[in-house]
């Protein structure tokens, strides 16, 4: 919708907001009117370059022409429906995703953090059917980020975060060891533990990623001591770390893996994938979605997919990916630059990040902050390394802006 369409002018939709919205967002002060492949427009029509990618949702472009064409048919056909019928889009897509990363089932949700939830739930499940009520103890990583509804809350290594402080007590049966630490989490095993959860590179957490022999000797944790190995790959998945899939970096495939951001295209979908002997454990009434599994969602995120696989973004996100990270590296007061693929963090020698993204805005650049020393930036995967130049040029104009 348009301002023109709305009947309101820019400061009546900001009123409007301040009014009623509860806002837990710092708000970037412009309306985006308009988006299409690596810019957000304003009100006014001008564009900002997107390194953000509406959190690493929009990976094959805003408005991916393809994604728009699926969802708008689909519109003419069936918009929601539950799931007790068949519809096709859920059936398409669910052949596409268990075909290509070689798993037997898939189960939809809406978002990233119900996929975690479901995940959760799930290994739960599985484990005190398979070995007792007793076996229901998961452990995660030290400033992990698995979401805000209570089980992915709960699984979230930050305990003294603003995601935790104040929705006491959480959810227990959960612990956290220190990332690429395999002797932290070897500690935290007990008789009770069923699984251990894992973002193989920490996005919200600082841009980390796991090192191979830390993923090995989880690995072989799991298979010593019957645990599952769980896998989120909700912003790491679909092509963004220059893999289909992070886990390919490592050559193993998880237990269970979720998945949500960048299937969808832009619409609200989540899912996780298992094999057919852990997903036993979801039985007619133990979970359940009213909108899991969308007909429009699923047809958008079928053609997201298709264009993820079919325009090799996967190959451009580790090669642009790279030269991108080459790029930042002649940056001043830059202490690192780190990520895989088009997940890259830029991690300063002193607390600038601040300033740093409010002086991207101002050149019409979109990035986002984590702390107060690292921008973290998840383009769209249909950047070229003219964007990526732009992209520098404005990170080190706002660097320079900085006083020292």
């Amino acid at each position: 919708m348009l301002l023109k369409d709305a009947g309101k002018t820019a400061d009546e939709i900001r009123a409007l907001v301040k009014k009623y919205m509860i806002e837990t967002y710092e708000r970037y002060d412009f309306i985006c009117e308009r988006v299409e492949g690596m810019y957000l427009y304003n009100e006014k029509g001008e564009g900002y370059l997107d390194f953000y990618g509406g959190i690493a949702v929009n990976s094959t472009g805003n408005r991916n022409p393809k994604v728009v064409a699926a969802a708008k048919e689909q519109l003419d056909h069936v918009i929601h429906t539950f799931n007790y019928p068949y519809t096709i889009p859920q059936a398409l897509l669910a052949e596409k995703v268990c075909t290509l990363l070689g798993y037997d089932k898939i189960f939809y949700q809406n978002s990233g953090t119900e996929a975690n939830e479901a995940m959760i739930k799930m290994a739960r499940k599985y484990g005190i059917e398979k070995y007792g009520p007793e076996r229901y103890h998961i452990i995660t990583a030290k400033n992990s980020f698995h979401g805000r509804t209570m089980g992915s809350l709960a699984a979230t290594g930050q305990p003294q975060s603003a995601c935790h402080i104040g929705f006491g007590p959480m959810l227990p049966g959960f612990s956290y060891a220190e990332f690429n630490n395999v002797e932290a989490f070897k500690a935290q095993i007990t008789p009770n533990t069923i699984a251990i959860m894992l973002e193989l590179v920490q996005g919200e957490g600082g841009v980390n990623s796991a090192t191979p022999e830390f993923v090995e000797g989880i690995r072989k944790l799991c298979a010593d001591n019957k645990l599952l190995f769980l896998v989120d790959e909700i912003q790491t998945g679909w092509c963004r770390t220059g893999k289909v899939m992070a886990y390919e970096h490592y050559g193993f495939k998880p237990d269970i893996l979720s998945m949500a951001k960048a299937i969808g295209g832009g619409m609200p979908i989540g899912a996780i994938v298992t094999s057919s002997e852990i997903a036993k454990a979801f039985n007619p009434g133990s979970h359940g979605t009213t909108y899991g599994g969308n007909s429009v969602a699923c047809a958008a995120a079928l053609a997201q997919v298709n264009e993820l696989i079919d325009n090799d973004l996967a190959g451009k996100a580790e090669k642009v990916g790279a030269y991108f990270m080459n790029k930042l590296r002649t940056l001043p007061r830059i202490k690192e630059v780190r990520g895989k693929g088009f997940l890259v963090g830029v991690e300063f020698i002193d607390p600038i990040g601040l300033d740093v993204k409010h002086g991207c805005f101002d050149r019409k650049m979109l990035v986002t902050l984590i702390g107060k020393n690292l921008i973290r930036m998840i383009p769209p995967l249909i950047a070229t390394e003219a964007d990526c130049d732009k992209a520098v040029e404005i990170l080190r104009a706002s660097i320079e802006a900085v006083k020292a």
